[in-house]
């Protein structure tokens, strides 16, 4: 019999497929990661922190959340820093859910939402996503009722790229005064939409943020949150005091003071890589999702053997079915000579 409770020990756990990935042997476009190297002032800084005996001390985190404000355009106040975004996600529906109660998560998406609601034991309304109409707007506004409690929107969708308009976000928030809006914007550098300017506004409106995309230190795990200061205080009696990684801290201070790195960066995935990628596919007569980030949801003939085509020459894509069972694949673009050997690589499979 075991000690915890019945549905937790029910549930199987969220295991992204994580084995075997190797950045020296791999070119790594399954995960969504930045695809280069965090700069050399980043790992300068990492290396002179180690090396400074201060390790053994529990973290100190300084200024950090209002450089992050003031990178999000928010009062320090309306900011706090979590171990990822993923804990973010978490602190929002343990703290806004009690069990039985209900929470809209439109599928197909990013898995963990739907992990965390049922730690919480809630029950889980999905709005499908549709390749014609994109996001199910009136449909979650449909299914909106008084058990609501949290409304998870993730801008833009993982895997397929797709967007919420800012209009729609509103409308929901608006319809939904009783339940935390949960606004997933871990792309945000490469979309550049962002409701985090409306969170005095709509007071039940609460953004998750990562520095693991663009700024490409997922390994370290920090993330933020940005919403009201009675919401952000609240949180934070939820937060542990210790939670966040001081490495995280040191790495993101430096990245914070030479963001063209990741600017550059974001610039040519966005404006070379993207387009190729989607010239490639389109001459292929390929489906694929139309997105507004650095990956796109494919639909090639035996997807799952042109993925092991692509790993045996060193390539890894994410496949992925979508909610009627069709076989994907989730390529994450990188430079524009990653893509070139990707759409090369594609052809030899292809032909």
């Amino acid at each position: 019999m075991s000690i915890f409770k019945a549905h937790i020990t029910a549930m199987s756990a969220y295991k992204p497929p994580l084995d075997g990935r190797d950045a020296q042997r791999h070119l790594l476009l399954d995960f969504n990661e930045r695809t280069l190297p965090v700069s050399q002032p980043v790992q300068h800084a990492l290396i002179d922190y180690i090396q400074s005996g201060r390790l053994q001390m529990y973290p100190a985190y300084g200024d950090i959340v209002d450089k992050i404000a003031a990178y999000a355009g928010v009062k320090p106040e309306q900011a706090m820093i979590t171990n990822g975004s993923d804990q973010g996600i978490e602190l929002i529906i343990r703290s806004a859910c009690r069990e039985g109660d209900e929470a809209i998560i439109p599928g197909k998406g990013f898995a963990f939402y739907s992990q965390c609601a049922r730690v919480e034991n809630l029950t889980i309304l999905e709005p499908q996503y549709q390749f014609e109409t994109g996001f199910p707007f009136e449909a979650v506004l449909a299914a909106i009722s008084p058990r609501t409690r949290v409304i998870c929107l993730a801008s833009p969708n993982n895997p397929s790229g797709t967007p919420i308009s800012r209009e729609q976000i509103i409308a929901i928030a608006q319809a939904a005064p009783h339940s935390a809006i949960l606004v997933d914007e871990c792309y945000y550098e490469y979309v550049q939409q962002t409701v985090a300017d409306l969170v005095d506004e709509l007071p039940n409106l609460v953004v998750t943020r990562t520095f693991s995309k663009t700024w490409g230190i997922p390994s370290l795990r920090l993330g933020y949150i940005l919403s009201n200061a009675a919401n952000i205080k609240a949180l934070l009696n939820v937060r542990g005091p210790y939670d966040v990684n001081q490495l995280a801290v040191v790495a993101i201070r430096a990245a914070l003071e030479q963001p063209e790195f990741v600017h550059t960066y974001v610039q040519e995935v966005m404006t070379q890589s993207k387009p190729l990628l989607e010239q490639y596919l389109n001459g292929k007569g390929i489906r694929f999702w139309p997105s507004v980030s650095n990956y796109l949801w494919t639909f090639p003939a035996q997807p799952q053997a042109v993925a092991d085509a692509l790993q045996a020459a060193g390539i890894l894509v994410r496949p992925n079915a979508d909610p009627q069972g069709n076989l994907g694949l989730r390529m994450t673009l990188g430079t524009l000579e990653q893509t070139q050997r990707l759409i090369s690589e594609l052809d030899k499979v292809l032909s």
